[in-house]
């Protein structure tokens, strides 16, 4: 065991530095925005909706949220998206119409777009992972059904589930009565960026049949993958606004805490405008 050890790190020590990030050098810094989706697909397990952000109102607050974010100076705006390695760019950001921000009001574009513009950036970035061939599902929620009905467990779950729905709705019903940055920080400091959902489900977990665990430790990978794109886009010294549905936040905050070279930087103060 030693002597592989001992190989594995001489190993290590003879592979090329990585250009990010740096332990000892200048750090990466990564701020992560939680947030709602602004165009509701329908497609998630908790779906929500929110307010009509292409009103004249909302429009302003969100100049007003982007007039906030500069303060941070981001060099890098990386979105919930999908991308070609190596450079992860999306390509619409240069060829969006001009009345994109009156038309679509994803927060791709909405926050993602405003801000990159604000800042003069010439790219935004997609680092968002879904599987392809050969790769597994990241959030197998159909296997997690199967064993419910098998186990019978399926009426609590689906009680738990209602109740959490219930939650989420009593949520977003509060978040619209507030300016799109106060609704922001609500939701970076609570309930949707909370990861207890994904901890409920390991109760309904029998013996060696685990969907949930499996589900749970997918989760977590799609996370890792994701952020291990943030990396492969980023130098040190750069200061990065990440913004993502509001479930990937714990996830993400974790590993931007957690990896060497990396600060995380809380939104809210930027948000509140201190």
């Amino acid at each position: 065991m030693r002597l592989i050890l001992s190989i594995c790190l001489i190993l290590l020590a003879a592979l090329p530095a990585r250009a990010e990030p740096d332990p000892d050098g200048e750090p990466i810094e990564v701020m992560v925005i939680g947030t709602w989706h602004f165009k509701n697909s329908g497609a998630d397990v908790i779906n929500v909706d929110g307010p009509n952000v292409l009103e004249a109102e909302r429009q302003q607050e969100l100049a007003d949220v982007v007039g906030r974010l500069m303060a941070f100076e981001p060099t890098i705006v990386a979105l919930e998206r999908v991308t070609e390695a190596p450079d992860y760019i999306i390509k619409g950001f240069h060829t969006s119409p001009p009345d994109i921000m009156a038309t679509n009001p994803n927060e791709r574009v909405q926050l993602g777009y405003r801000l990159a513009t604000a800042a003069g950036l010439d790219d935004v970035y997609g680092i968002d992972e879904q599987p392809s061939d050969g790769e597994p599902d990241y959030f197998p929620f159909n296997k997690l059904m199967e064993h419910l009905g098998a186990t019978g467990q399926m009426p609590v779950f689906q009680a738990m589930m209602d109740e959490i729905q219930s939650t989420v709705a009593t949520e977003m019903e509060a978040i619209s009565g507030l300016t799109i940055a106060d609704g922001l920080i609500r939701v970076n400091e609570g309930l949707l960026s909370s990861p207890e959902l994904y901890y409920l489900m390991a109760s309904f977990d029998e013996g060696e049949a685990q969907p949930a665990a499996e589900l749970q430790g997918y989760w977590f990978m799609r996370n890792t993958k994701i952020f291990s794109k943030l990396l492969d886009i980023a130098e040190p010294g750069d200061r990065i606004v990440v913004i993502y549905g509001a479930g990937h936040k714990h996830w993400l905050d974790h590993l931007a805490e957690h990896t060497p070279g990396v600060t995380l930087v809380d939104p809210v103060p930027y948000l509140r405008g201190d």
